[in-house]
């Protein structure tokens, strides 16, 4: 059970190798572009509400990509509303939770499919653990999961910023972590990430998450057909 995971020790940012290692993204893309044919047979969608929640520092036009994919193969895609995310958990959470209130009222309460890149991710699994009831799922795609900004290599940059003690704060992750979630969880990271450290992109605290590797650095993740493909595959599935 959640409650008895002891906090995670022996974690480190992604070393320096591993962040030049991002500057390969336009050989990835280049590679990603052999794998589009498996997106031809990618189950159709049954029309159900989608948020996608971008990234820190990224504005809706990062997901502009994943949001065209799944509105083509039959979801309802929505942008998270907010603009660029500019990394301010706590209040971005209360925002959008109100925005994604709003979205349930207006649609007959049907709740909601949250994907989550890198930070958005954490958004989409506060609103999650929050208002259970407005979220049917939640995707992430390489998001800190344990240790919050620490383990990443922007981590000092956003304490700063956001005036943040990362021991204390990891704490508090934790904290949260083990309260645990009770929607259907699908983690996807990579080992090659350059932004968050791979041991904390994955899900250790609740057992219904599933963990999934995939080739590629973090900022392609929202590019990568193989990641679209899992998307895809685990919104067809039906609870």
């Amino acid at each position: 059970m959640p409650h008895r995971i002891p906090m995670p020790t022996g974690l480190r940012p992604p070393g320096i190798f591993a962040q030049f290692g991002e500057l390969a993204l336009p050989l990835d893309l280049i590679h990603f572009g052999l794998q589009w044919p498996r997106l031809v047979t990618a189950p159709r969608g049954d029309g159900r509400p989608v948020f996608l929640i971008p990234g820190f520092q990224g504005s809706e036009l990062s997901v502009a990509p994943l949001k065209s994919f799944l509105t083509h193969i039959g979801y309802h895609v929505e942008d998270w509303g907010l603009g660029r995310n500019g990394g301010s958990v706590d209040r971005d959470v209360a925002r959008f939770t109100a925005l994604a209130r709003e979205h349930f009222d207006e649609n007959d309460r049907q709740p909601l499919t949250l994907i989550g890149w890198s930070l958005g991710g954490i958004i989409a699994r506060e609103v999650a653990r929050l208002s259970p009831d407005l979220v049917r799922e939640v995707i992430t795609m390489g998001t800190p999961l344990i240790g919050g900004p620490k383990y990443t290599a922007v981590g000092a940059r956003y304490a700063k910023a956001e005036k943040l003690r990362l021991d204390e704060f990891e704490k508090d992750v934790h904290a949260r972590n083990l309260i645990g979630l009770k929607q259907p969880l699908t983690v996807i990271y990579t080992p090659r990430d350059g932004i968050v450290s791979p041991q904390v992109a994955k899900d250790i605290y609740n057992p219904q998450a599933r963990n999934i590797c995939v080739d590629g650095g973090h900022l392609g993740l929202g590019f990568n057909p193989k990641v679209w493909r899992i998307i895809a595959d685990r919104l067809a599935e039906r609870d």
